[in-house]
């Protein structure tokens, strides 16, 4: 088997939940549900476009660190506690994945670990090497 790499959320919850942000392992990378959190605040509050960008660029660190690049993303999973933001959050995502159309999926929840955060993605990548 494939040795795990993982990155950290640098959350002080990571070891008591038991959690990473991204696992490797081979050429499979997958990136936990990602949310506009930072240093504790919320960032963009009550801006789902604003929100959804922010999680992209962390999404992105995350993926550059275990070795990948957006263009190795195959699955978004967005979670959005109000489906009248879905325009908004598809733009933002649109932004991002125009050219690479990873297959997606966008869902209403009841709420998120915040009341103030509007939305979380996941994504899995398969990177070349």
């Amino acid at each position: 088997m494939e040795p795990r790499q993982k990155v950290s959320t640098g959350s002080p919850w990571e070891p008591i939940v038991g959690y990473s942000r991204a696992i490797r392992v081979g050429n499979i990378v997958e990136v936990a549900g990602t949310t506009a959190m930072k240093d504790g605040e919320v960032v963009s509050k009550g801006d789902a476009y604003g929100q959804t960008k922010y999680i992209l660029d962390i999404i992105h660190d995350a993926l550059t660190q275990l070795g990948a690049v957006m263009e190795d993303v195959v699955r978004t999973r967005m979670f959005v506690t109000n489906m009248a933001d879905w325009e908004k959050i598809g733009k933002a995502h649109g932004e991002r994945f125009a050219d690479i159309r990873p297959v997606a999926t966008m869902v209403e929840v009841k709420a998120l670990i915040d009341p103030e955060l509007l939305v979380e993605i996941e994504v899995q990548a398969i990177t070349q090497s």
